[in-house]
C-alpha cells in the first residue's frame, strides 16, 4: 500500500457527463486503501445515481445541506475535518466558478470552503468552455490559491467536439491525490531517472541484454513526481507503463541512452542512474538476419565496450546530485565503496541480485545505501516502491544539504 492506504478523500461529483467515470474513481482509492465519501451536487444525481456511489464506497452519499444532523455533528463541517485529501472528479465551470469566487450556497461548495485539506481539482467539460476565459482565470485563481489543478485529457468528447477536456484516466487521477499529500520533497527541482536494461543489436532480430524488468527506476520516477519533482525516465523497458507525470524517452541501446542523458544533464538537478546498461555490444551488428547453415561452426561475436554512462556524468558534474546503482553478485560492499569513489558520486543503491526476491525482474529489493561521507545504511527486506521513498527521501537530504 502507498500513500493513500488509510487515509480519507472526501470525493466531490459535480454535473458533467464523466460523472460515471467517478465510478471507476472510487474503486481505484479503495484499492489504494483509502477510505471514500461522496458528496455529489444536484445535477450529478441526474446523471449517476447516489445509490451506485453508496454501494461502492460504504460509506452514505451527501447530496444535500438539508439532512438530519445525526450524532451532533453538521453534515459539511464533519466532511470537511475528516477529509485528509479532497478531490473534485468531475469539476464542472459552475463549480469551478463557485469555489474562485467563495459561493458555497450547496452541500459540495460549503464542504469545500471549510476544509484545510488540500484539494485537487479534475476539470471536464467541453473543450470551448474549457478554453472560455473566465473559466481560465478562475482555474488560475486556484492554482494561485493552492489547488492542485489537473490538466484534462484531450480527445474526442462526448458532446462530438474535439480538444482539451476529457476527465484524465484514474490512474492520473489517484496520482494527483497522492501528490496532493506528499510532502514537496523535491518541489521544484528536474530529476533524470534512467530504468531499464539496454539491448545491443547482433542483426535484425537479436540483441544482448540482460535480465533487468526497470521496475526499480520506475518507482524511483513516480516517487520523484509525487514528491513535486519535474521527472524524466530515460527508459529501455517495454513491458512498464507510463508512470503518471513523468516524460519517458524510449530508448534501445546504450549509446543511445548516453546521448538522450547528455541532452539533458546540464539543466537536470538529480540524475538517479538505475538502469542496467550493457557493458558491451557487437563490433560490427548484421545487416540481414544471421543463418543457421547445417555443419556450419556457431558465429563468433566480437564485442566491445560501451561507454560508461554514470563515469562520464561524473567527470562532467559541476551542481549535480549523482546516484548510481551497483548490481553485484559477491562482495557487494567492497565493490560498491570503490564504484561511489571511482564514479564520483554522491550516493549509491547496493543490491546483490543473486539474492531470491531481490534485484532483476522482482518487486521487491534487499539494498544497502552508500554515501561519500557516511556510513552505509542497510535498508530491511522492502518492496521496489518502498525502496524508492528511501531513496528519493535521502536524495533530499543530500538536496537540502547543498
Amino acid at each position: 500500500m502507498g500513500i493513500l492506504a488509510g487515509k480519507q478523500v472526501v470525493l466531490g461529483v459535480s454535473g458533467g457527463i464523466a460523472a460515471y467515470k467517478s465510478l471507476l474513481l472510487v474503486r481505484a482509492l479503495e484499492k489504494e486503501g483509502a477510505g471514500v465519501h461522496v458528496i455529489m451536487t444536484e445535477h450529478a444525481t441526474n446523471l449517476v445515481s447516489p445509490r451506485l456511489f453508496r454501494e461502492l464506497s460504504g460509506n452514505p452519499v451527501s447530496t444535500t445541506m438539508w439532512g438530519d444532523v445525526t450524532n451532533h455533528h453538521v453534515a459539511h463541517i464533519a466532511l470537511a475535518t475528516l477529509a485528509d485529501v479532497f478531490m473534485i472528479a468531475p469539476a464542472t465551470a459552475n463549480i469551478i466558478g463557485k469555489i474562485a469566487s467563495g459561493i458555497a450556497d450547496d452541500m459540495l461548495s460549503t464542504t469545500i470552503t471549510a476544509t484545510t485539506a488540500p484539494v485537487v481539482i479534475a476539470p471536464a467539460m467541453n473543450t470551448n468552455m474549457f478554453c472560455n476565459p473566465v473559466v481560465q482565470r478562475n482555474l488560475q485563481t486556484l492554482r494561485d490559491l493552492g489547488y492542485h489543478v489537473v490538466a484534462p485529457d484531450a480527445g474526442e468528447l462526448a458532446c462530438g467536439t474535439v480538444g482539451a477536456g476529457r476527465l484524465p484516466d484514474t490512474d492520473v487521477l489517484v496520482f494527483a491525490a497522492e501528490q496532493a499529500l506528499a510532502a514537496g520533497l523535491l518541489r521544484g527541482k528536474r530529476v533524470l531517472v534512467t530504468a531499464g536494461g539496454t539491448r545491443e543489436a547482433i542483426d535484425p532480430v537479436r540483441y544482448i541484454g540482460n535480465r533487468s524488468s526497470g521496475k526499480m527506476g520506475y518507482a524511483i520516477a513516480r516517487e520523484a513526481a509525487r514528491q513535486g519533482a519535474q521527472v524524466t525516465l530515460v527508459s529501455g523497458a517495454e513491458a512498464l507503463p507510463d508512470p503518471a507525470g513523468v516524460e519517458v524517452v524510449r530508448i534501445t541501446s546504450a549509446r543511445e541512452m548516453e546521448a538522450a542523458v547528455a541532452a539533458r544533464y546540464e539543466t537536470t538537478d538529480i540524475v538517479i542512474k538505475a538502469a542496467a546498461v550493457a557493458d558491451y555490444r557487437p563490433a560490427e551488428v548484421a545487416a540481414q538476419k544471421i543463418k543457421k547453415e547445417a555443419n556450419e561452426e556457431a558465429p563468433t561475436l566480437q564485442l566491445v565496450k560501451n561507454p560508461d554512462i554514470l563515469y562520464g556524468l561524473g567527470q562532467k558534474k559541476t551542481h549535480q546530485i549523482l546516484v548510481g546503482f551497483a548490481a553485484e553478485t559477491e562482495n557487494l560492499l567492497e565493490n560498491a565503496a570503490k564504484k561511489i569513489a571511482k564514479k564520483n558520486l554522491d550516493m549509491l543503491v547496493a543490491n546483490n541480485v543473486a539474492e531470491p526476491d531481490a534485484g532483476f525482474n522482482t518487486d521487491t529489493n534487499r539494498v544497502t545505501f552508500l554515501f561519500r561521507n557516511a556510513e552505509p545504511e542497510e535498508l530491511p527486506f522492502l518492496s521496489k516502491d518502498e525502496v524508492a521513498e528511501r531513496i528519493i527521501r535521502s536524495v533530499a537530504e543530500l538536496a537540502k544539504a547543498r
